[in-house]
């Protein structure tokens, strides 16, 4: 029995509630005084429940891999992110509700900055300063208004949040088999396009010349002149949380990338009033008799790890803490505080390095470490484990897991 059908056969529906929180990118590196970010901020209530709770260290993929954040998202969703490797460029899209389907190419993009430098375009900020979003729908609607189509394809923009957007290609013989034109580091110019597979060539010709009408159009721009592409890839098929789990789950978050994964999953995205985490809070009440499972997701400690801004980074992971009793007060059976990968501002980037893993339940085994830190989740009961254990973890502290065998 592979493991998909097992958990079909075991997973119970009842109406106990699991809240998973994703601080992303929570884990970090010793930095200023010696401490991590997570220990070096004030803490009290997450502090007071890990001395009730049980502690791990949860690795995304395997040892010493660092993840992006859809497959790390994918394990704690239970998903092996070996057996589905999804395109960020389907989040990206699926995130923003655009429809996507078989056959369309999804794209996830950066407005960045470039300069001429001796004939050479080089990328000098691959954020472009992180514009407002509201210059960001300015430019997707200049861009869309002139790039209709590019020899016969359909070209779609839809704008994120800050520099991210969004880019479908729908059209005959297109493949999602192409590689990136981020060069990951500014001072290097936009790598070129590359396709993987024979039948990417096609693609490949149509973004090269998509990429020079777009430079055309934002030529004029102080920062935002130019575009880098990632993640192309085409919409695969999986199965709900629901097939599997029997969990009736729904998603809070405010990035596209993270309300596409959990679409993905079978998760109903619930709307938001706002983009702060008093909002997500707001939007968990208001629902919370209406599902068994929910995911809450909070982006800035990753964005200012990448940052490398460590104390704004602290100061986010203070702010759920003081927010943790509202969350506290509605009294979820199971409730899991972790990352999906660490971000250390250290490093200013994803690493491989295991993560803080706490879980509350009345049918936990503690072992009464006073604090949620790295060090504590490393004496904790649980161990290290695989992330894609989680969900499994959850449902059998939810009471949701029948007894396997005789």
């Amino acid at each position: 029995m592979d493991r998909e059908a097992f958990f079909k056969e075991l997973a119970e529906e009842t109406e106990s509630k699991i809240l998973l929180v994703v601080l992303d990118g929570l884990g970090g590196l010793p930095g200023e005084g010696g401490k991590t970010e997570l220990e070096a901020a004030w803490t009290p209530n997450m502090n007071q429940l890990a001395s009730r709770s049980a502690l791990g260290l949860t690795h995304p993929i395997s040892y010493g891999i660092t993840p992006g954040s859809g497959p790390s998202h994918l394990a704690l969703f239970g998903y092996d992110p070996f057996q589905y490797e999804i395109g960020r460029g389907v989040l990206e899209n699926l995130g923003l509700e655009v429809e996507l389907k078989k056959g369309d190419v999804a794209v996830r993009g950066n407005f960045c900055t470039v300069e001429d430098q001796n004939g050479h375009l080089v990328v000098v900020d691959r954020r472009a300063g992180r514009i407002p979003t509201e210059k960001n729908r300015e430019l997707c609607s200049r861009l869309q208004e002139v790039i209709k189509e590019v020899q016969g394809v359909e070209v779609l923009f839809t704008p994120g949040m800050e520099h991210r957007f969004a880019l479908r290609l729908r059209g005959d013989g297109l493949a999602g088999c192409l590689e990136d034109t981020d060069p990951q580091h500014e001072g290097f110019e936009p790598l070129p396009l590359r396709a993987t597979c024979s039948q990417g060539e096609k693609t490949v010709a149509v973004v090269e010349e998509l990429l020079r009408r777009v430079r055309d159009v934002l030529k004029g721009e102080e920062r935002a002149n130019y575009v880098l592409l990632r993640g192309f890839s085409e919409v695969p098929h999986i199965p709900s949380m629901y097939e599997l789990f029997k969990l009736k789950a729904a998603a809070i978050a405010t990035y596209p990338m993270y309300r596409g994964l959990a679409r993905l999953v079978g998760m109903d995205l619930l709307p938001l009033e706002g983009m702060k985490l008093e909002h997500e809070l707001e939007t968990l009440k208001r629902h919370w008799k209406d599902y068994t499972f929910f995911y809450l997701h909070v982006k800035k400690t990753d964005s200012y790890g990448e940052d490398g801004n460590f104390w704004a980074k602290v100061k986010v992971i203070e702010e759920f803490d003081r927010l943790l009793p509202k969350i506290m007060a509605l009294k979820p059976e199971v409730l899991v505080i972790t990352g999906d990968h660490s971000t250390p501002s250290k490093l200013k980037a994803h690493s491989w390095h295991p993560n803080p893993f706490l879980l509350y339940s009345p049918y936990v085994r503690w072992g009464g470490e006073q604090l949620f830190s790295e060090k504590a989740c490393a004496w904790g009961t649980l161990g290290q484990f695989p992330a894609v254990e989680a969900v499994p973890l959850m449902m059998a502290h939810a009471l949701k897991l029948k007894k396997f065998g005789a």
